[in-house]
């Protein structure tokens, strides 16, 4: 595509998009679409997936606190309040104890009655490991990174509400020291109007302006989009995979036919024109949320990681019930006392779709601590080489189990707690 080219599609994508929030602006001041009632299903094969990748996340947590402390190692009063913080349903002690192919546990230079915990020497390889496919994948860290920034308002996020979506965005530990010295021309540490220091995007890359919706409906004409507008048909269609019985519920069909005609508004497009109250700015809600779990690695975060970027990202204070009000899209998990949103369209087969190469070495990682779990009399004489194929359990997806849980689920009790109300 020339220049001249790229510069007649930015202008037509433009008046497209003006065109279409003025008109439903117009015309939709309230709310026109009739929604239904839906029963929240548990799906015993995600629900799975968060459980295990609980325990994953918070042993590579303790991998690089390890990593972090000066002497090398943690005492075990380091890690008696640290539980809540890793998500765990056990005390960390206890967990810490069931991974010895990861952590060694040796008592204390000085006190000999307290225990503490170093990794093994498997542990620090596959640190180093994950360190290489850090660096080997700087370039879409940074994009990643970049068009999180891009969905706020002011192009900055506090760091306090950063730092929890490391695991989940698949951010370095250091990331804010490392990314801001690398890439000066993309990020800067700057202090909000808060007094909290944000990491805040130094220039609009427009490259990285299309959504994964948007990537997912792309033409090989640069002019595809506007053309389809033309026609009418503006709209983009998110995937759906509705629970067992519900796509054959015609008022289910009918709402859902409804709600995919309306136009859809990138989320890296100027919306506060759109009437917080419209259909349309409804439907803005649900392509934010799709986007920014789209970004995640394993397509999923936690509840309130979100709430924290509400007022970031624009939504509205009860965002959380569009978690629950297209089950078609989202999947809420109330598992290991916390509640998870995940998007459907990542998983397939109990499989995570398009594995990112981190994803792929925290297979490994798994693996080694399984290994250690099921082997903990003999520790790390037993594990066999890194390099061996994988043994990933297979989870069923069929088990779906149908709860009486409406909108108003977002009252449900979580070890996170916090209301809808921010």
């Amino acid at each position: 595509m020339n220049l001249l080219e790229k510069s007649l599609f930015s202008t037509l994508k433009s008046i497209a998009t003006q065109n279409i929030v003025s008109h439903y602006h117009n015309l939709q001041q309230h709310r026109t679409i009739v929604k239904v009632r839906l029963k929240w299903v548990k799906n015993r094969g995600l629900d799975h997936i968060i459980d295990v990748q609980t325990d994953l996340k918070a042993a590579c947590l303790l991998k690089d606190a390890i990593v972090r402390s000066p002497v090398g190692y943690l005492t075990a009063k380091s890690l008696a309040d640290s539980q809540k913080l890793l998500g765990l349903t056990v005390p960390t002690l206890r967990f810490i104890r069931r991974y010895p192919t990861l952590f060694e546990e040796f008592p204390h230079p000085k006190y000999q009655s307290l225990p503490c915990f170093k990794l093994t020497h498997i542990a620090k390889n596959l640190h180093d490991q994950e360190s290489k496919v850090f660096e080997d994948n700087q370039t879409d860290l940074v994009e990643r990174l970049s068009k999180v920034l891009m969905m706020t308002t002011n192009r900055m996020v506090a760091l306090q509400s950063l730092h929890p979506l490391k695991w989940d965005l698949g951010l370095p530990d250091d990331f804010d020291k490392k990314l801001t010295k690398k890439f000066p021309d993309h990020f800067r540490i700057v202090k909000g109007t808060n007094g909290l220091a944000c990491l805040k995007l130094v220039q609009w890359p427009e490259k990285y302006a299309v959504s994964e919706l948007q990537k997912m409906n792309d033409d090989s004409s640069p002019l595809a989009g506007y053309r389809e507008f033309k026609k009418g048909k503006a709209a983009l269609e998110f995937p759906m995979s509705f629970p067992r019985g519900y796509g054959a519920q015609k008022k289910v069909k009918a709402w859902m036919d409804e709600f995919q005609k309306l136009p859809y508004i990138s989320p890296y497009e100027d919306s506060r024109g759109i009437d917080p109250n419209s259909d349309l700015m409804e439907k803005r809600v649900v392509g934010v949320l799709h986007e920014f779990l789209s970004l995640t690695l394993y397509k999923k975060t936690k509840r309130n990681y979100l709430r924290s970027l509400r007022k970031e990202l624009y939504l509205p204070d009860r965002f959380t019930r569009i978690f629950t009000r297209y089950p078609g899209i989202f999947y809420l998990s109330l598992k290991c006392k916390t509640t998870t949103v995940a998007l459907r369209e990542g998983y397939r087969r109990g499989r995570l779709v398009n594995p990112h190469p981190l994803t792929r070495h925290r297979d490994k990682f798994h693996h080694v601590m399984r290994t250690g779990l099921i082997y903990r009399s003999k520790g790390v004489d037993i594990l066999p080489q890194l390099d061996n194929v994988l043994d990933e359990e297979e989870s069923e997806l069929t088990d779906e189990e149908e709860i009486e849980l409406t909108d108003e689920c977002d009252g449900t009790s979580d070890a996170e707690t916090g209301s809808d109300e921010d």
